[in-house]
């Protein structure tokens, strides 16, 4: 089925739209759940919960992309549950991905401040677009999907060192044009 007929459905608010949705991304959802808490019971319930979060969701926005509506909302649920379970003191594996981007985001008095997150996403997301798709791929995939190096390699079929090194200037190249939008100290 397709997205655009999922998002009808609920829309007229059929329960088919759940089991459609389960159909075609519930695989999606648990990667990325089970990704970020490394955990399947945990991963299981935060799909559900997914679930009900676009049921809630849908009336109020008609998203122009299901997918990516979907996994943002897993993301956030996953994250939410990751930050319950550990009460802030995250594992050295559950942050890794994290820790790359520290020095990217240090100093960034924008976002310790309060300043709307928004700005942020909309400076990275026009980073992210004039980026390769490869490499692009690539920053999404560890960042957001919080996927493995050694993962990211094998299916892209690349060298892990390629794999590191392109992570490491792309998050340089992020670091200067977040400090041209205004994020960070300048230096």
């Amino acid at each position: 089925m397709e997205d655009t007929d999922i998002i009808e459905l609920y829309w007229s608010r059929s329960q088919e739209a759940i089991r459609e949705t389960k159909k075609k991304y519930d695989k999606l959802c648990s990667h990325i759940a089970d990704r970020i808490l490394n955990s399947r019971e945990d991963a299981e319930e935060c799909v559900q919960d997914t679930y009900l979060a676009v049921w809630n969701r849908i009336p109020e926005e008609r998203p122009s992309y299901f997918r990516a509506f979907l996994c943002k909302i897993t993301r956030n649920i996953a994250m939410d549950r990751l930050d319950y379970n550990l009460a802030g003191k995250r594992s050295r594996q559950q942050t890794v991905s994290f820790e790359e981007l520290e020095e990217t985001f240090s100093n960034t008095p924008n976002l310790t401040e309060g300043i709307e997150l928004g700005e942020l996403t909309e400076q990275i997301n026009v980073f992210l677009e004039q980026l390769p798709v490869k490499r692009r791929m690539i920053l999404v995939r560890r960042y957001f999907f919080m996927d493995s190096v050694v993962q990211i390699a094998s299916d892209m079929n690349m060298n892990i060192n390629s794999v590191k090194s392109i992570l490491r200037r792309e998050n340089r190249k992020l670091r200067v044009h977040l400090r041209k939008g205004g994020y960070g100290d300048g230096r």
